[in-house]
């Protein structure tokens, strides 16, 4: 927890009740400002966010009855809202019962096993609304395998349960990669186009772009967030605020590859080519990529594909992923249908309310169809996420495709709809003032309710995990500082105006580490940023892999040798929200935030800073004899560094696709929005011409890009040495 600040060296100063109140909600009331020194989340911050986890802090009177629920909240329950354990864990659950009751406890696994606990004797006693009630330490047997399971309470013939979910002490996946160390290409999809593409890169050009990396042994693809935008344009460019984590966009689909395809008649095969032939000049543009008319000439074909009569074996493997797939897809299904039918102020909302409503019931009967459109674009995502992981491990990546997991979601989403009940209302999620970003940041979404979630079992993150992880061979979590503590601005404030609210880290890391595990995945947290003593060591030991990026690597000493990196690391040059190497040496990153007023001091002091950090970098590459004494290329300078990230023992390495063909603009400048076309540029080399697919298997600087990281080759691999 966030400690209080002092007024002197000698006197801590008593938190007020407010205070205390909020510390008692896990809610920070202090945090460490962009200058290093701590700052006071202010009484109004508190109270707003107090309400916010459903705590009336009102008045003084409100604060002092809040306090006094606080203190008994855990005693109205037989059980907790839920357990979440490590395997061999030997800690008691807490039992509150009636004094002298007669008391059995139990647990039933996923496979309807019984495996009965022992009750201890009364622990603590304490009467709440004048019942005496006594605590008493429920433990079970260590038979209790990984999964999702159900712990029984008999209290006097009255049975009570709550969710029990037993995670990995440590994720096997991330032990197998000791002895196996290796690369991948990290890439924007939507940038990488092929001669096949609609103006956008597509699933398609996923796996054929990991069949690239794996001529030169590459291991994984690690790509932005796939998951869907609006059913309808325009679309939300950014990949990070999606309308849900839990399902993709249809945008990434490969029309061509959809199995009816090949069924259409006439007159739509006809009129789909004609679509097609329309991107033809789209993909080798490199001017801003033009998500709305690639998704609307897609949404035209898959309106065409849909009315193709499917075949008994395709109708039934429908009618099973529905299934499969459950409330959920229901809800999204509906969702995507509401959202194309009424604009999001509209006051058909306000009647529809939430999923399982008369209203809302009603509505989906009359679309049914339409619902079931949106099902069945979910169902063909699936087929083809499937075969671009196929594909990528086919090809020879000890890994494949790397999905990647957005902190939240747009705030009038489908899962700000779907999942209202376990949301936090009125609150945003950001970061406060920090050097990069001294204004701060507000990313607009709405996040956990730490509570609710907890009381609902974890399902609907365990859910997204889920399916997120069903075709996949690792999973970055972005913030994964998020799944600790989160910085909740109320609504209409500036992002400095925040406090910290604290997760139960250990049940949501335990739960990452399940899904991954039961998916065979590797999970990379993006550990960067402020965080509290112990984060990174706590992720480690739960086999979860850090992020390192090389120009942020340094201390008051300056740059860490490549020996004081990480070893459970993905480490890599650059990351989106910087230029690509080559626009990075060049100090675009500081010509940008300039032209956009995002400086907060004169650009040339920042000017100044940057080239002294840099060069401080660049001089240790040269003492490590991987630049030399005089002038360098930027190819050359751009693959020392990738040398130098060869010698760290970081178990993986990343490659950005855009240093790999010597592109120099900026995908995303955080802080902006309107200001800068982020997650709009096309993938083009360093001439300015763009780069497709079919390029890459024999692009030279692209391979030499790769022979930089000085991996050893594989001598049972296939294709060109790395």
């Amino acid at each position: 927890m966030a400690q209080t600040t002092q007024h002197d060296d000698t006197r801590p100063r008593t938190p007020s009740p407010l205070e205390q109140l909020a510390e008692a909600h896990r809610v920070g009331t202090t945090f460490k400002g962009w200058d290093g020194n701590p700052a006071q989340v202010s009484p109004e911050t508190l109270v707003a966010v107090l309400a916010a986890l459903g705590v009336d802090a009102s008045s003084d009177d409100a604060v002092a009855r809040a306090l006094a629920d606080t203190a008994t909240a855990a005693w109205r329950s037989v059980l907790p809202a839920v357990v979440v354990v490590r395997r061999g864990d030997t800690d008691p659950v807490p039992l509150h019962v009636p004094a002298g009751a007669d008391v059995e406890f139990w647990a039933v696994d996923e496979d309807g096993v019984r495996h009965p606990g022992t009750v201890g004797a009364a622990v603590e006693a304490r009467t709440v609304d004048g019942q005496d009630l006594e605590r008493r330490d429920g433990t079970l047997p260590h038979g209790v395998d990984l999964g999702w399971h159900t712990l029984h309470a008999r209290v006097d013939g009255q049975e009570s349960t709550c969710a029990f979910v037993v995670t990995p002490d440590r994720l096997s996946t991330t032990a197998a990669l000791a002895d196996h160390r290796g690369w991948g290409l990290m890439a924007q999809l939507y940038s990488v186009r092929s001669a096949g593409s609609w103006g956008i890169g597509d699933l398609a050009d996923l796996g054929r772009v990991a069949q690239a990396a794996a001529q030169y042994r590459g291991d994984f693809v690690l790509v932005n967030p796939l998951h869907a935008a609006e059913p309808v344009p325009p679309v939300e460019p950014s990949p990070y605020l999606p309308t849900t984590r839990r399902y993709f966009h249809p945008l990434y689909l490969r029309i061509e590859d959809i199995p009816e395809y090949a069924d259409l008649d006439t007159p739509a095969r006809t009129r789909i080519e004609e679509l097609a032939a329309g991107f033809a000049a789209a993909n080798t543009a490199t001017d801003l990529l033009d998500r709305n008319s690639s998704y609307a000439a897609k949404l035209e074909a898959l309106e065409l594909l849909f009315a193709v009569e499917r075949a008994a074996a395709r109708r039934q493997d429908f009618d099973a992923y529905r299934a499969h797939q459950g409330r959920g897809l229901a809800d999204f299904a509906l969702w995507s249908t509401l959202a194309e039918t009424y604009p999001p102020d509209a006051l058909e909302w306000r009647d529809v309310g939430r999923p399982g409503s008369a209203a809302a019931q009603a509505f989906a009967e009359r679309h049914a169809g339409r619902i079931e459109f949106h099902a069945w674009l979910q169902w063909l995502l699936d087929e083809q996420l499937r075969d671009a992981q196929q594909e990528a491990t086919d090809a020879g990546m000890t890994i494949g495709v790397v999905h990647d997991l957005a902190v939240g979601v747009h705030p009038s989403g489908a899962d700000a709809w779907a999942l209202q009940d376990v949301l936090a209302a009125g609150i945003s999620v950001g970061a406060p003032p920090d050097m990069f970003n001294q204004l701060g940041q507000d990313w607009s979404q709405p996040p956990w309710h730490p509570d609710r979630l907890a009381a609902s079992g974890y399902t609907a993150f365990r859910d997204m995990l889920r399916n997120i992880l069903r075709h996949a061979g690792g999973i970055r979590v972005d913030h994964i500082l998020g799944l600790f503590r989160l910085w909740w601005i109320p609504q209409g404030e500036a992002p400095g105006a925040g406090a910290y609210v604290y997760y139960d880290h250990r049940a949501l890391i335990g739960i990452l580490a399940l899904e991954a595990e039961r998916a065979g995945a590797i999970v990379v947290g993006e550990d960067l940023g402020v965080f509290e003593p112990g984060v990174q060591e706590y992720l480690a030991e739960r086999g979860i892999l850090g992020t390192s990026i090389l120009w942020f690597e340094q201390d008051a000493d300056g740059p860490l040798p490549p020996q004081a990196y990480r070893k459970g690391c993905l480490t890599t040059v650059t990351v989106h929200d910087l230029p690509p190497s080559a626009g990075y040496l060049a100090g675009e990153h500081v010509a940008l935030r300039e032209r956009l007023g995002l400086l907060s001091r004169p650009v040339e002091e920042e000017q100044a800073e940057d080239r002294a950090v840099q060069e401080k970098f660049l001089d240790l590459l040269r003492d490590r004899d991987l630049l030399p004494d005089g002038a360098a290329g930027v190819p050359e300078t751009v693959e020392a560094l990738h040398a130098f990230i060869g010698q760290t023992p970081s178990v993986l390495l990343g490659v950005a696709l855009a240093d790999a063909v010597g592109e120099r603009r900026t995908q995303n400048q955080p802080g902006t929005n309107d200001e800068y076309p982020n997650w709009r540029i096309p993938l083009a080399d360093a001439d300015g011409r763009a780069v497709l697919v079919e390029d890459l298997a024999a692009n030279r600087r692209f391979a030499s890009l790769v022979a930089s990281l000085g991996l050893p080759a594989d001598p049972g691999a296939t294709g060109p040495a790395a």
